[in-house]
């Protein structure tokens, strides 16, 4: 018996872009000492008054269903977020919680894209994107973005591809480039989908990681609220990767349409999770800012030491946990580069290629171990590659 195309297709019949990433994965399996800088997964863990947060509501008996749209502090917690973040009002009922950033990706794209519809997103783009969207039946079309203009998408980037397009997903801060959109930028993107008339599909979980300019949510922009779905989670602002708790902020009818296919898949999220992130929510920019400093701080120790050279560039390192180099003057291929690197030092960096043809020739270099690691490895990287210039 078959499986079905779309399961069988999610990746688009090729490599899901993660070899380097599993062939570090294998090398430490056998025993190989691997720095890896590859995911981006903090290097500290879950504070520890969140856990007890969590501790008390499943202790006190919280480990039942939990109502499916979220609970009302949780959805109350996003919603006044929100409102002070951006000033946009928001209330419960535009708040769907999520088991995560992912699935709320997913549940968005069900909310606005039939089969066969076409489907927008950015190129550079975090991997699971255009699997995301085949995942829906939706048909994903890239916006190539160029490293001459900081991978920042333009309104003619994305008006050359918006012909018969339903939707936009759009990242800032952005994974993998660590580019925060400009005004200009957004705006660009808002003209793009009330012209073509497409949906905006905001992915906003770096918010919290913002090291220069403003993060600038399209939902603020004029004509925007009514036609914009913003992904939010509590993994990359508090740590909690593994809680899986994210969020979609909508229009109330499409929250109300959410809330049934929420009924028909996920079934919400355990209610002693959200009390958690109600109570983390709670701690405000302290907390937050707790968990943003180190990558802060190793974003400017890697700008250190790429400002003492002129092999490898450095895309403007303005947000998220990230760092995006450009080694194209090596005359290799992001994924080559990024092979040599791991055989010859055993420190592990995504390919540029592993998000886009627009970032080929680029390494994406997650700021994810600690401070003398990661000085470490950018210097041996910076060397490595002066070695392989032609």
């Amino acid at each position: 018996m078959d499986l079905s195309n779309r399961i069988q297709g999610l990746t688009g019949g090729g490599s899901d872009g993660w070899d380097v990433f599993y062939k570090a994965r294998r090398m430490i399996g056998a025993g190989v000492s691997v720095t890896e800088l590859t995911q981006g997964e903090h290097d500290i863990r879950t504070d520890q008054s969140i856990l007890d947060a969590m501790y008390r509501s499943a202790s006190g008996g919280n480990t039942g269903y939990a109502t499916v749209p979220g609970t009302n502090s949780m959805r109350d917690a996003v919603a006044a977020r929100l409102t002070a973040r951006t000033g946009v009002h928001t209330t419960r009922d535009n708040v769907l919680v999520t088991p995560g950033g992912q699935s709320a990706l997913f549940a968005s794209h069900h909310a606005v894209c039939d089969e066969g519809d076409v489907a927008l997103y950015c190129d550079p783009y975090y991997a699971t994107y255009p699997g995301t969207l085949r995942g829906v039946g939706a048909i994903p079309r890239a916006v190539p973005c160029l490293p001459e203009n900081a991978f920042q998408p333009t309104f003619s980037d994305i008006a050359e591809k918006s012909a018969g397009a339903k939707s936009l997903l759009v990242n800032t801060p952005n994974n993998p480039t660590g580019v925060v959109y400009s005004r200009e930028t957004v705006e660009g993107i808002a003209r793009a989908c009330r012209e073509y008339d497409m949906w905006c599909i905001s992915d906003e979980v770096y918010d919290t990681q913002v090291w220069d300019g403003t993060h600038i949510s399209p939902r603020t922009l004029d004509g925007m609220a009514e036609r914009t779905l913003v992904v939010g989670s509590m993994s990359k602002s508090h740590a909690m990767t593994g809680s899986r708790i994210g969020w979609i902020v909508a229009p109330e009818d499409v929250v109300e349409n959410l809330f049934n296919l929420a009924t028909h898949t996920t079934y919400g999220v355990p209610g002693y999770i959200q009390d958690a992130a109600v109570f983390a929510l709670g701690e405000g920019l302290a907390l937050e800012e707790k968990v943003a400093e180190p990558f802060r701080r190793r974003r400017a120790i890697g700008q250190n030491i790429l400002a003492e050279q002129n092999v490898v560039g450095l895309v403007p390192s303005e947000g998220a946990m990230y760092m995006m180099l450009d080694v194209r003057s090596t005359g290799l291929s992001g994924e080559d580069f990024a092979d040599k690197l791991l055989d010859a030092h055993h420190i592990a960096v995504m390919p540029g290629e592993s998000f886009g043809a627009s970032a080929a020739g680029h390494v994406r270099v997650a700021m994810t171990v600690e401070d003398s690691a990661f000085e470490a490895s950018l210097k041996t990287l910076v060397g490595f590659a002066k070695e392989l210039q032609p």
